[in-house]
């Protein structure tokens, strides 16, 4: 709705180009050092199991599930997924996925803050993302006849979950690239040449996670600019 409106483009156009460089910058990273070896010729599998057994975290079982770049650690379950392509190959981009899969684990296990904030904000986002733009422009559209803009209000609050959450999203995986290539320096899996190579591939994720978070204040600003310049109309 409202992509027609031309003054959209002047909020949305720079998250947009910044998402576009975030998802290239991951793609040629990982395209990079998925064809490089790591030099203990480690799979993602491998480096799991010793990663976790070396920072007291056995109770964590690795499964391996569909999908490309469909890793992640579930904290509910304590699960370590990794994908197909991550859990079979011994690159040096897996060592850096893993490891980072695994600063998650060490978050949950010593209840960081931001991690357990996020998780408590999921149930919240899963509603709002989707129930906030449906409530926004069928309030705003009825504002045109009622002259109340409260359901739409209502809208943009419920969307503002998403912003947040990828706001407090940021230092949860910053932090987690920080444990990982300590992890890795740690237990002697990465050193030098190889661990700055680790930190390109986990520094190009990053990128994901801060154009998720310009998107989120994009559509913010544009609600906002509609229902502002609504109400000075009124005035």
């Amino acid at each position: 709705m409202f992509l027609w409106d031309p003054r959209y483009l002047i909020f949305a156009l720079p998250a947009l180009l910044l998402a576009f460089y975030a998802q290239m910058r991951v793609s040629s990273a990982y395209g990079q050092y998925s064809r490089k070896r790591n030099m203990r010729g480690l799979t993602g599998y491998e480096v799991a199991r010793i990663l976790l057994r070396s920072a007291g975290l056995d109770f964590v079982r690795v499964e391996e599930v569909p999908g490309r770049l469909s890793d992640h650690y579930d904290p509910g379950k304590k699960v370590l997924r990794l994908s197909s392509g991550v859990a079979r190959s011994p690159s040096v981009a897996s060592l850096g996925i893993v490891a980072h899969e695994i600063g998650h684990a060490v978050q949950d296990a010593t209840q960081y803050a931001p991690l357990r904030v996020r998780s408590g904000l999921v149930p919240i986002v899963s509603i709002g993302s989707w129930l906030g733009p449906i409530l926004f422009f069928i309030g705003f559209l009825m504002s045109g006849f009622t002259g109340s803009t409260s359901i739409a209000w209502l809208g943009l609050f419920l969307f503002a979950g998403t912003a947040v959450f990828a706001l407090v999203t940021l230092p949860v995986e910053f932090n987690a690239s920080k444990r990982a290539l300590q992890l890795l320096h740690r237990y002697g899996l990465a050193e030098g040449q190889e661990l700055r190579e680790t930190k390109q591939v986990l520094d190009a994720a990053a990128l994901t996670y801060v154009a998720a978070l310009a998107q989120s204040i994009s559509t913010l600003m544009y609600y906002l600019f509609l229902l502002t310049g609504f109400s000075s109309r009124r005035d």
